[in-house]
């Protein structure tokens, strides 16, 4: 037990180019995992965590990288950490992408973590992907730190930084150090628990030194202190009593205040420093290593009982029954690499372990410890470890016990965004075509959001996914990895319908052939499903049963359910699928020789396809967050620019440098080519991240517009 209490599972989280991997390679350094800093370049090297070919030539992070390290404090003078109490914490870290369209890479990390390093630019603050991570950390109730980088910048202000926390996130920010200068003058940081000042020599800032706080800022301190402290105090009333009564607070104590905030999800300290310079990670670990859960004292993770649809806690105990899931899978040279995160028991080489989901069966083989693509063999992993398996064959997400016995559980399944582009692929010739389709499975398999499918109507082969860089990367990856030559077709827009009144339905499938016949009556309504009625956030069809007196017999209530699903795949307007709608079955009839499974689900579908035609059906386009940051004289530009592609400004703001930062949702059809614009209309100054922002109703003139077209090419496919 004392191993999990020194253990901790954090993941690095923030918007792109934020310098989140910079500050992992520093990690790597200061706990001696590697001894040589590599940095994040476009220029084929790079940093230890960007392994990929592609991330090295491009300077980002594609896809989530894992690795553990082991942190004795900054100081190594006997420092001690929370509850463990020990000096030696077993960190396991998971370095993820900044860029949104590899937001499932986060999002899966997130899933399996049990805290979290949020990290700001010292000059931009929280960015619009700095809100999308915010977000994902909040679904899955992820306690984390906010790390202010960058402080080395020209127009760096942590003092900003940590307001636009509390501003634009809502989060109770709590800045537990003061930076010494800033921009080219930034020295070191102010600890507000100790009250001393800690500069980093040495050529990599591996030397940590302690000093009295500099005369000018001492003032400074003591008010920010006091502040520091009067916020914290709320976790602990014996520490606020001792506050108002004036007596002498001790570090320990504000230490474990501190992390009854963060832990309660209620705090968000917040630490500074610049990534790049080496200054200030040393201390920023300590604070994980003090403040973030271990495995022992985290929310514990839920799983679901199939049999009786009810959830209980996973106790982080090596001792009980084997539970972990597989929450990220890469297919390599000697087989699938499957990540796993153990929640529950041990887990030994050799052992058959159970997946839930298939109910078969797999022998452990080979298991690993990661850092980054490198591989440590390990023999055995218990309860609060992150590992990964060689040859495993699963999907992302499967649940597997030790126990054949409990295969009737499941860890909770984490939330998978829709995706918004897609387009066409083709394969030059034959040999290429085989290629193509191996590297499309695979990406498929190991990508949630990486959809492929063959249009029934033109049968292409298609592939959808987050963005043009989302599916850029895996066209470029084909090319590389599979030695296959493809045409790219243009991208095209994933349009979705809904309805937007309720309608009735009564339909009644009665078919009389001479032998048994078919006979169901179905009875009820439909009416657009309210965010406030999802049962989860990915939710877009809900069924109520509402039979009351068996004038539909229960055996035939999943055949109902099935045939209102089935209408989903294709709305009334243009064949676009449907989303959020809610079908109440409220009455109906049956026959006792004719009524089956088929004839009731005939009668879904046609009734569904009834009330759909009376509820108003709407053409909806996916809308874009654009964030654009450009020098000011520009800004005139970039706003009519965007208002001209249909974009409704959301806000502008003006940062330290005095580039305006304007904020707009844009239609993702009125979004290609968009790059190029803004270079050649800003002189190539100005730079722009885009996300998904929601699903909105189109204006009649454009949702004329697609009907037709959607119209036209399906006329032409079927002539063909």
């Amino acid at each position: 037990m004392k191993e999990l209490a020194n253990t901790r599972n954090i993941g690095i989280s923030a918007h792109i180019d934020s310098g989140k991997t910079t500050l992992t390679e520093r990690i790597l350094f200061y706990t001696d995992r590697i001894h040589k800093i590599n940095e994040v370049r476009g220029d084929g090297s790079g940093a230890k965590m960007d392994h990929m070919e592609l991330e090295k030539e491009k300077g980002i992070t594609i896809t989530s990288a894992a690795t553990t390290v082991h942190w004795n404090g900054s100081q190594r003078n006997g420092i001690t950490f929370s509850e463990g109490n020990g000096k030696d914490i077993k960190i396991n870290i998971i370095d993820t992408p900044g860029h949104v369209d590899f937001t499932v890479e986060v999002e899966r990390s997130l899933r399996v973590l049990d805290g979290a390093i949020l990290v700001l630019c010292g000059v931009a603050g929280v960015q619009s992907q700095s809100i999308t991570v915010d977000r994902q950390m909040k679904r899955y109730g992820v306690p984390r730190l906010a790390f202010i980088n960058k402080m080395d910048r020209m127009g760096a202000n942590a003092y900003k930084a940590a307001t636009s926390l509390r501003e634009k996130l809502g989060l109770n920010a709590v800045m537990m150090q003061l930076p010494i200068g800033a921009e080219d003058q930034y020295q070191g940081i102010v600890d507000l628990i100790t009250k001393k000042a800690y500069y980093f020599d040495g050529a990599n800032g591996e030397n940590v030194r302690e000093a009295e706080v500099p005369a000018d800022m001492v003032d400074q301190v003591e008010e920010y202190r006091e502040a520091m402290l009067d916020k914290v105090s709320e976790f602990d009333d014996q520490m606020m009593e001792d506050l108002l009564e004036g007596k002498e607070i001790t570090e320990e104590t504000i230490h474990n205040a501190v992390r009854a905030g963060v832990n309660s999800l209620k705090l968000v300290p917040v630490y500074n420093g610049t990534a790049f310079k080496n200054k200030g990670v040393q201390l920023a670990l300590d604070a994980v290593a003090r403040y973030l859960p271990s495995p022992l004292s985290c929310v514990k993770q839920k799983a679901i009982n199939s049999n009786d649809n009810t959830t209980f806690d996973l106790e982080p105990d090596k001792n009980m029954p084997l539970v972990c899931m597989a929450f990220k899978i890469t297919d390599e040279q000697f087989g699938q690499l499957t990540y796993t995160r153990i929640y529950q028991g041990t887990l030994k080489k050799g052992d058959t372990i159970y997946n839930t989901r298939t109910k078969k069966g797999v022998r452990v083989g080979r298991m690993v410890r990661m850092n980054s693509n490198d591989r440590e063999n390990i023999d055995a992993a218990s309860a609060g470890d992150i590992i990964a398996i060689i040859g495993m064959d699963c999907a992302s997400g499967d649940t597997f016990v030790g126990d054949e016995k409990l295969n009737h559980i499941s860890c909770e399944s984490m939330f998978v965004p829709i995706p918004v582009i897609e387009l066409s692929v083709n394969a030059k010739d034959k040999d290429s075509l085989a290629r193509m389709s191996k590297g499309l499975q695979r990406f498929r398999k190991e990508d949630p959001t990486f959809h492929v499918y063959t249009d029934e109507e033109s049968g292409e082969t298609r592939i959808a996914g987050m963005g043009e860089l989302h599916l850029e990367i895996y066209v470029e990856r084909l090319k590389r990895e599979y030695r296959c030559e493809v045409e790219v077709g243009a991208p095209q827009v994933n349009y979705r319908e809904t309805i937007r009144q309720e309608a009735a339905f009564d339909y009644l499938h009665k078919k009389q052939t001479g032998g048994s016949g078919q006979f169901g009556q179905v009875i009820g309504k439909i009416r657009p499903l309210a965010a406030e009625n999802k049962e989860k956030e990915s939710q877009n069809f809900r069924f109520h049963n509402e039979i009351k007196g068996g004038s539909i017999p229960g055996e035939f209530i999943g055949a109902c359910e099935k045939g209102f699903m089935d209408v989903m795949d294709k709305g009334p307007l243009a064949a676009f699928p449907l989303i959020d709608v809610e079908v109440f079955l409220q009455d109906g009839k049956y026959h006792d020789v004719d009524s089956s499974d088929l004839a009731f689900r005939i009668a879904s579908r046609q009734a569904m396809r009834q009330a759909i035609a009376k509820a108003n059906a709407v053409l909806l386009e996916p809308l874009m967050k654009v964030e654009v940051e450009t020098p000011d004289e520009y800004q005139g530009f970039v706003i009519g620019d965007l208002s001209s592609r249909r974009g409704i400004i959301q806000g502008s703001d003006t940062n330290e440098n005095g580039e305006a930062i304007v904020t707009a949702h844009v239609p993702l059809s009125q979004m290609f080519g968009y790059s190029t614009d803004l270079r050649s209309g800003t002189a190539g100054k100005a730079t722009y991240t885009m996300e998904f922002a929601k699903y909105a109703e189109c204006p009649g003139d454009v949702q004329a517009k697609v009907i037709k077209e959607r119209a036209e090419k399906l006329a032409a496919l079927s002539e063909d």
